[in-house]
C-alpha cells in the first residue's frame, strides 16, 4: 500500500480499475488474499483508511463488481471487518446489491457458512442496511416456502437456503420480529407444508427444523412448534446457527507449572468451602423423625425367586387364529395369536388356502390392541406368508385393494410392502437339502415404514451385476447352491400387471398422479422390484414393455423421488430382459428412452437422478457392444 506525501489529494479510481480487471480475471485470490489482511489491520484504528477503502471499491466498474465484492466477502475474518472494508457499499451501488442481496443468497448455493454469516452480519451491523436484512428474509422465506422450489431445486441449494433463514433470523431484534411477526408466521406455515410433503427425509427434516426456529423465534413467551426428527451433526448445526457466536476472543496461555499449582492451590479451597457448606446446614430433629417414618429398613421382601410368568396358549388352528383376531376380547391371547400365526400359516398350507383370502383382508386391516415390540413386522410376515401359501387369490385380492376406496395411505404402502417382499420368497429357490456356500448370500429386501425402497433396489442390481460377472481363479471347488423350480414364474403377471393398470384413475380418496405422489413413488420402486425379480420367467418381456411405456408417460414428474423410481425401473428392465428381445420387440422404446436418459443427465436438478441415468446410458452401451461380439 502506497502513502501519498505532503497531504495532497489523488484520485483512485485506476486502483479500482486496476482491481477489478485483476479480480475478475482469474486472480482475485492472489491480490485479494494479501490486500484484505492489509487494508483489515489498517482500517481497524483509522477512520482515513476506511474512506479510502470504501472509495477503492465503490470506484470498481459495475461489469467487474461481483468479483471484487464476493473476494472480499469470502476473505474477510469477519462480518465486523467486512463493515469497515465496504461500508455501506450495498446502499450505494446496485450493482453490489444484487450481488450480495440476490445472486449470493438465492442464485448460488456452493458458499461455506462463514461466507454467509460475513455477508448477514455485515448487512445487520448498519441500521441503513438493516433494511436490506429484513428483505433478503422475506425473499428467503418466499423461496424456501415456494412448492416448486421445494420440488425442482437440489437439497444442497435448500439447505443452503435453510441456513441463511436461520442466520437472518439470529440477528433480528424484537421490534423487527414484532413489526412482520405475522408474516414470519405465514411462511411458516406456507413452508413446513411444501417441506413435509417432499418424499425425501432430508427435506423433511430441513422444513422441521426451521419452522421450529422461526416458531421459537415469534412465540418466545408461548407454546412452540417441536417435531420429532433424528437429532445428528446436521441438525445441531443448523440449530447452531440460530444463536449469535460471541466474537472470538484469545485466552491467554497459562504455563504447565503455574496451571497445576494453580489448580493445587484451588483444590484445598474447595474441599474447605464444601466443609462448611455441610457445617452450616445442621438437620433438626423434625428431619431426623421424617427419615426414621420413611425407612423402608424393616420390611422384608417377598422371595420371588421362583415365580413364573403364566404364558396364554397361542391357538393351533387357523380358523381359531381367525376368531381370537376379529372378536376375541383377551388382549393376551390376542398377542400370541399375532406372534404364532406365521408358523402356524407355514405349517399348515392345506388349512390355510381355505380361508386365504379372508386372513390376508383380516391383516391387512389388523390394527394393534396392546404395545407388541415389533408388531408391524410380525403382521407383515404374517401376511407374507398367507401370499406365498396361496399366491394367486391373494394376490388378487390386494392388488384391487390398491387401488380401492377408504383405504388409508399407509395401508397402501403396506400392500406393496407385502407383495415386494412375497415375490422376493417366491423368485428364489428353497433349500432342498444342499449345504450353501458360506460366502454367498442372496439380496435381501427390507421395507419397514418411511424406508427407501430405492437403496434396497440399488443393492438388488448391485448384486445382480456381481452375479453376471465372470471371474478365472483356482482353489477349492464351490459348494453347489440350493436349486428348485422359480415359484414367482407363474405368478408374476398377477403382481404386475393389475399394479400397473389404473394408476391414472383418480378416486376420491387417492390421487396417485396428484397429492399422493409419495405412494406412486413407492408404487414406481415396487414395479422396478418386481420387474428385476421376473427374470428369466415367460412374462418378463411382456412387462419389461409396459413398464417403458409406464416410464415414458411419467417421465417428466416434478417429484425428484418419483423420478428416480422410474430410472430404476429403466435398469430393471435392461438388466432383466435378454439383449436380443430387447432389440428386436423394443427398439422404438429403447431410442426414446436413451434420448431421455440424455436430458436427466444433463438437465435434472436432482443428483441421484443423474447418477442412475449414466449408469443406464453406460448399460446400454454395453448391451450393444455385447451383441456386436456375438457372431451371427
Amino acid at each position: 500500500v502506497c502513502f501519498i506525501p505532503g497531504g495532497l489529494d489523488c484520485s483512485i479510481s485506476f486502483v479500482s480499475h486496476v482491481l477489478g480487471k485483476v479480480c475478475v480475471h482469474g486472480r482475485q485470490k492472489e491480490i485479494l488474499s494479501i490486500l484484505v489482511p492489509h487494508l483489515n489491520n489498517l482500517t481497524k484504528s483509522d477512520c482515513i483508511w476506511q474512506r479510502i477503502c470504501w472509495r477503492l471499491v465503490e470506484c470498481v466498474p459495475d461489469r467487474w463488481m461481483e468479483a471484487v465484492v464476493l473476494g472480499f466477502v469470502q476473505r474477510a475474518p469477519g462480518a465486523d471487518a467486512l463493515s469497515r472494508l465496504l461500508g455501506n457499499l450495498v446502499v450505494k451501488n446496485k450493482k453490489a446489491q444484487f450481488v450480495v442481496t440476490q445472486k449470493v443468497l438465492l442464485l448460488q448455493y456452493g458458499h461455506t457458512t462463514a461466507v454467509l454469516q460475513n455477508l448477514l452480519g455485515y448487512l445487520s451491523l448498519d441500521s441503513l442496511r438493516r433494511a436490506l436484512l429484513i428483505k433478503v428474509l422475506q425473499e428467503l422465506l418466499e423461496t424456501w416456502g415456494s412448492s416448486s422450489a421445494v420440488k425442482h431445486s437440489p437439497p444442497e441449494q435448500q439447505q443452503y437456503i435453510s441456513k441463511a433463514i436461520l442466520i437472518c433470523l439470529s440477528h433480528l431484534k424484537e421490534p423487527e420480529i414484532e413489526s412482520c411477526r405475522q408474516e414470519l408466521l405465514t411462511s411458516m406455515m406456507e413452508g413446513v407444508k411444501c417441506h413435509l410433503d417432499s418424499n425425501l427425509p432430508q427435506i423433511r427434516r430441513l422444513g422441521m427444523i426451521v419452522a421450529e426456529s422461526i416458531s421459537s423465534k415469534i412465540n418466545t413467551d408461548g407454546p412452540v412448534l417441536k417435531f420429532q426428527y433424528e437429532e445428528d451433526d446436521e441438525a445441531r448445526e443448523l440449530k447452531s446457527l440460530l444463536v449469535q457466536t460471541p466474537p472470538f476472543c484469545v485466552v491467554p496461555s497459562v504455563p504447565d507449572d503455574d496451571r497445576n499449582g494453580k489448580a493445587d492451590a484451588a483444590l484445598p479451597l474447595v474441599l474447605e468451602s464444601n466443609k462448611k457448606s455441610h457445617a452450616a446446614a445442621p438437620v433438626t430433629p423434625d428431619e431426623e423423625s421424617d427419615a426414621e417414618l420413611d425407612s423402608d429398613d424393616d420390611l422384608i421382601p417377598y422371595d420371588m425367586s421362583e415365580d413364573k410368568e403364566l404364558k396364554t396358549k397361542a391357538p393351533v388352528y387357523i380358523r381359531d387364529c381367525i376368531e381370537v383376531l376379529t372378536g376375541s376380547e383377551d388382549v393376551d391371547k390376542w398377542e400370541a395369536t399375532v406372534k404364532a400365526l406365521e408358523s402356524l400359516v407355514r405349517k399348515n398350507p392345506a388349512a390355510t388356502r381355505e380361508v386365504s383370502v379372508e386372513l390376508a383382508k383380516i391383516l391387512l386391516h389388523l390394527e394393534e390392541k396392546t404395545c407388541i415390540e415389533g408388531f408391524v413386522e410380525l403382521r407383515q410376515r404374517a401376511q407374507v406368508a398367507v401370499l406365498t401359501t396361496d399366491p394367486i387369490p391373494v394376490i388378487k385380492y390386494l392388488t384391487s385393494q390398491f387401488y380401492s376406496l377408504n383405504y388409508s395411505l399407509r395401508q397402501r404402502m403396506d400392500i406393496l410392502d407385502v407383495l415386494v417382499l412375497a415375490a422376493q420368497e417366491l423368485s428364489y429357490p428353497k433349500s432342498c437339502g444342499k449345504t450353501k456356500h458360506s460366502g454367498v448370500q442372496k439380496p435381501c429386501i427390507q421395507l419397514l415404514p418411511g424406508s427407501d425402497s430405492s437403496k434396497d433396489w440399488r443393492r438388488i442390481v448391485d448384486e445382480r451385476i456381481k452375479s453376471k460377472t465372470r471371474r478365472f481363479a483356482t482353489g477349492q471347488s464351490q459348494v453347489e447352491l440350493a436349486s428348485g423350480p422359480n415359484e414367482f414364474n407363474l405368478v408374476a403377471g398377477h403382481f404386475f400387471f393389475p399394479l400397473i393398470q389404473h394408476f391414472d384413475r383418480p378416486l376420491t380418496t387417492f390421487d396417485l398422479l396428484g397429492e399422493d405422489h409419495f405412494v406412486l413413488g413407492r408404487l414406481v420402486h415396487t414395479l422396478a422390484v418386481l420387474m428385476y425379480l421376473a427374470v428369466n420367467t415367460v412374462a418378463v418381456t411382456a412387462m419389461g414393455k409396459a413398464l417403458l411405456e409406464f416410464v415414458w408417460a411419467l417421465r417428466f414428474h416434478t417429484d425428484s423421488y418419483v423420478r428416480q423410481g422410474l430410472l430404476s425401473c429403466v435398469s430393471s428392465v435392461l438388466l432383466s430382459i435378454p439383449a436380443e428381445h430387447l432389440l428386436e420387440d423394443m427398439t422404438e422404446e429403447l431410442l426414446e428412452t436413451q434420448s431421455w436418459l440424455g436430458d436427466v443427465v444433463e438437465k435434472d436438478p436432482d443428483g441421484d437422478c443423474r447418477r442412475v441415468a449414466l449408469q443406464n446410458l453406460l448399460l446400454m452401451e454395453n448391451l450393444k457392444k455385447k451383441l456386436k461380439t456375438v457372431p451371427s
